[in-house]
């Protein structure tokens, strides 16, 4: 039950956020691999990449992507969210004397990000492709047509084989290892000590929403270059239509840098605050109240 209430949080959240999803991939593959004075703007920030979509694709388009997302967000938090709980629940996030452990927090936080961007990852390649393609037009980074998530991965499959569905999971494991220690180690410590000093004690699901302020500030920061990466590395396929532009998470790191600049790994910050804000928002405080809702049944 851990692990579906986790999931459940995490698809809930997806459906509210998937259109900041699709500009943010837009905006990272955007000037691939090109210095700012060369790269030509097809979106010029968050409101001009909504009004560009929703003209030349449809107001629809602004979803494209949401089944993969869904299922993505239903398995990574399932497994996040729900290992993370379990290790509340047993103590091991806890000291001695019965109080939060940052450093312990840390661990099942990254470990419970780990094992899930392993379980995610195909669910991540194939929503991103499919949020990158577009019309001609605003057409940004190497573009895969697929009909829908099962035509695209049956295409994955075919054309690159199960190693297709595993494109950047180094990557993943790594941002949600980082991710998932900012945001629930944050979320957890932000919680006690609001209760600690008396805050919202007759009221959980505002002691969820302020601590989850806190805890998506901290993982935009530290995520967002990750994400970049992430996002370049799905998108880039199996090298068929041009060889392959990244060979792993360090060559796409020092690619960026050096032809991008600082800038080049922090673009679509914008949109993934405005993803990651609301998404850890609801999702946490949907996670905490069905947590509680529970412990409450079986008291």
């Amino acid at each position: 039950m851990d692990f579906v209430i986790g999931g459940l949080a995490g698809a809930g959240a997806t459906i509210v956020t998937n259109p900041m999803d699709v500009i943010k991939t837009r905006l990272q593959l955007q000037g691939e691999l090109k210095a700012k004075s060369e790269q030509t703007t097809r979106y010029r920030g968050i409101f001009h990449a909504l009004y560009v979509i929703a003209r030349a694709d449809g107001a629809l388009a602004l979803q494209k992507g949401l089944a993969p997302a869904m299922v993505l967000g239903f398995t990574m938090n399932s497994v996040r969210l729900g290992m993370y709980h379990i290790a509340e629940v047993q103590g091991w996030t806890k000291n001695k004397d019965g109080d939060i452990s940052i450093n312990k927090a840390i661990f099942w936080a990254s470990a419970s990000g780990v094992m899930s961007g392993i379980a995610a990852n195909p669910a991540s390649v194939v929503k991103t492709r499919i949020q990158a393609a577009a019309h001609p037009s605003i057409a940004v980074g190497r573009q895969h047509r697929y009909n829908g998530m099962f035509d695209g991965i049956a295409t994955i499959y075919k054309t690159e084989g199960m190693k297709g569905f595993f494109a950047g999971v180094t990557a993943t494991c790594t941002r949600l290892a980082v991710g998932s220690a900012a945001q629930l180690t944050t979320f957890s410590a932000v919680k006690e000590e609001l209760r600690a000093r008396g805050f919202y004690e007759h009221s959980p699901a505002m002691l969820a929403f302020v601590a989850s302020l806190f805890s998506s500030v901290l993982c935009v920061i530290v995520e967002t270059p990750l994400d970049v990466v992430n996002t370049r590395l799905y998108n880039q396929g199996s090298g068929a239509q041009g060889g392959l532009l990244y060979t792993g998470i360090l060559d796409c790191l020092t690619k960026i840098y050096r032809k991008e600049g600082l800038y080049g790994l922090y673009k679509g910050l914008g949109p993934l605050y405005l993803r990651i804000a609301p998404h850890t928002t609801l999702s946490l405080v949907i996670w905490d109240m069905l947590n509680n809702i529970l412990l409450h049944k079986k008291s």
